[in-house]
């Protein structure tokens, strides 16, 4: 297996060899960190509303850490389609974390400090993207 440079890309390539779909393990743990959301989702259909929204926010993700050849876009289009919806920014932003945390978890010991740093930088500038401020 050869694997991405980029410690992002290389998470994800990572994950896939271990879990065919993150979905269920991003859901599960977005609502145990974050109850609130239970209720953003429990219309008939959210599994694929929300494998939709993970795959497109994995794609995003991707871009922003990698090319920024568009698809990073998304965020910033998505942060105020969520203020519409009434969304704290915070509990958007929150998600980037779970998809990390999860990526983590899944990882375990192949979840390297390069990893780590890497995310970490991302989920500041993904903050600072989409307008939160420390």
């Amino acid at each position: 297996m050869s694997t991405s440079p980029n410690p992002i890309e290389q998470s994800f390539e990572l994950a896939a060899w271990r879990c065919a779909d993150l979905t269920p393990l991003v859901c599960q743990r977005l609502f145990n960190e974050h109850p609130e959301t239970w209720a953003m989702f429990r219309s008939q259909g959210s599994e694929l509303v929300m494998g939709s929204m993970l795959a497109l926010t994995i794609e995003a993700i991707l871009d922003f850490a990698g090319e920024r050849s568009g698809q990073f876009r998304m965020i910033a289009c998505e942060v105020a389609s969520h203020d519409g919806y009434g969304t704290p920014r915070e509990l958007f932003i929150a998600f980037f974390t779970v998809i990390r945390d999860t990526l983590r978890d899944l990882l375990g010991d192949e979840w390297s400090p390069e990893m780590s740093c890497a995310w970490e930088q991302l989920l500041t500038d993904i903050e600072a993207f989409a307008g939160i401020t420390a």
